[in-house]
């Protein structure tokens, strides 16, 4: 009897596996050496080979793998011709759910007002909490969903999604019932988060909004957990001057732990705080922003192996100095990539979260590209199953109408007409209608 398989890609230009020996992250030297597959002259292609389970099976030349697989059946086939097959990207560092645009927000920043001045004049984080709370869980569900849709058109197949704009503990329990609700519903995969303490709710100092993020928020939500209402794997502060303070962070952050959620936090964004120290002190997964971070921070998480999750578009529309990225990979930190989609910094797109990466940051490509794939993995805990194309795991592609792989980082905002195909795990979830047969999709 014929094997069948879900899926069959041939045909293709380059496969860019990114690693090849089951490697978890990358870093220093590593991550200027991505792994290439490349269609060799005289033959037709490359092929891989995806499983009913959604899982990668095989992958190599056309001819191998036709001889190999000639007496098996394919639910679903993709003619890659003259194409770059990528691993599917991992945006490590989201906010996407929520109501209520910052638009004249923007306008603000551009004549001098501080991402802080606007937070203490009731602007900001909290304005989009009123807002926020006005809206119904159907319209955020709907705008969360056109958000996530858009991402998946960019290439994204994995996010990490944090709640953050309820402050309380009914309102974030209603975001993170709309996340579970796409995690279920759509094909884009969720890494949800807790974020109960974005913010110090309005009427409350610090240390009152502290213990009640630790002794009712996050009881309450790991009551949904527990009963598997939710799946909510990661906790998040906002570590910062004027909101939560370093040993404030400590508390909520070890009160997280300690009910089973992985810790991934704001750090050293606006001001130095030694908030990366503290980090490495609780063997944190990763640590986001830190355009403040101290030598010393880096030292300790490149020590403890702390993802640093760096955000371009963050620094870039804040005019903030660049987190020292080169310092970080020089010492042996593992880096990765996240486009912080929020009102205030409105970007979907992890290709142009990774060319400012190299403009500003001072990334190679075949760093934005590991710090966009494998090692974003790493910074939610799904380095064994995402973030390459290996055998094992998990099928997840975008493939881009050019001949080297390059083209989706050179290609400035052109991703739209770049982009051919996305697949999770074997499924086609987006193709671009102009090159493809609608059947097809």
């Amino acid at each position: 009897m014929a094997v069948t398989f879900l899926l069959l890609i041939h045909s293709a230009e380059q496969i860019v596996t990114v690693c090849s020996n089951g490697q978890k992250f990358l870093k220093r030297a590593e991550m200027n050496r991505v792994d290439v597959l490349q269609k060799k002259e005289g033959e037709s292609g490359l092929s891989i080979v995806v499983g009913l389970d959604g899982k990668i099976v095989d992958f190599g030349g056309d001819a191998e793998i036709r001889d190999k697989y000639d007496q098996s059946l394919f639910r679903n086939s993709v003619d890659a011709s003259g194409t770059c097959v990528l691993p599917g990207l991992i945006d490590a560092h989201t906010h996407p759910v929520w109501a209520g645009d910052r638009v004249h927000e923007f306008a603000m920043k551009l004549s001098g007002a501080s991402y802080m001045e606007i937070h203490r004049s009731g602007g900001g984080i909290h304005f989009t909490v009123e807002n926020t709370r006005k809206a119904t869980e159907d319209e955020l569900y709907s705008s969360l969903a056109q958000r996530l849709s858009q991402m998946l058109r960019c290439g994204t197949t994995t996010v990490e999604c944090k709640s953050g704009y309820g402050l309380d503990a009914d309102s974030e329990v209603r975001l993170l019932r709309v996340l579970q609700r796409a995690k279920t519903h759509l094909p884009i995969e969720i890494s949800m988060t807790f974020c109960g303490a974005h913010a110090v709710p309005k009427g409350m100092t610090s240390e009152e909004a502290a213990r009640d993020v630790i002794g009712i928020q996050i009881p309450a939500v790991c009551s949904l957990i527990d009963s598997g209402e939710f799946q909510v794997e990661n906790i998040d502060v906002f570590c910062e001057e004027g909101v939560f303070d370093v040993p404030q962070t400590r508390r909520i952050l070890e009160s997280g732990r300690e009910a089973g959620l992985r810790i991934n936090f704001h750090a050293d964004e606006l001001h130095p705080l030694n908030a990366a120290e503290m980090g490495a002190e609780l063997n944190a997964a990763a640590l986001s922003h830190l355009e403040e971070v101290s030598d010393n921070g880096i030292l300790a998480m490149a020590a403890k192996n702390c993802v640093a999750v760096v955000l371009p578009t963050t620094a870039y529309m804040l005019r903030l100095k660049p987190p020292p990225v080169r310092h970080m990979i020089e010492e042996g930190v593992i880096v990765a990539l996240g486009t912080d989609f929020n009102p205030n910094a409105y970007c979907l797109s992890m290709p142009m979260a990774m060319h400012l990466a190299c403009i500003n940051f001072r990334m190679s490509m075949t760093e934005a590209l590991i710090a966009s794939t494998l090692n974003a993995a790493a910074s939610i805990g799904r380095s064994e199953t995402h973030g390459s194309i290996e055998c094992g795991k998990y099928g997840d592609f975008l493939i881009i109408d050019a001949n080297r792989w390059e083209h989706l980082i050179y290609q400035f905002g052109n991703h739209d007409q770049l982009i051919s195909y996305v697949i999770k795990r074997g499924e086609i979830v987006f193709c671009h209608q102009s090159d493809v047969d609608r059947d097809v999709c």
